[in-house]
């Protein structure tokens, strides 16, 4: 399962929620400060600097760029 950590407002989180949609991807999305805070963020993702962050059952994906290589790789 996809794991989507993002915030209000971010174009590529809304990104990466529609490519799992489009993939058909089990996901599930994370909210800043509803779901988790900045310091639990970078507990699970340490070298965090941007939005969304992503992994999938563990295996640190990192931000929507990422996400999009890693389907492509991992997928196609």
């Amino acid at each position: 399962m996809i794991h989507i950590y993002g915030k209000p407002q971010c174009p590529f989180c809304v990104s990466a929620k529609q490519l799992c949609e489009t993939e058909g991807f089990d996901y599930t999305y994370y909210q800043l400060d509803e779901d988790f805070t900045r310091d639990e963020l970078m507990g699970i993702f340490p070298n965090a600097r941007t939005f969304p962050q992503i992994h999938d059952d563990g295996t640190i994906i990192g931000g929507f760029d990422d996400f999009g290589r890693y389907v492509e790789n991992e997928y196609h």
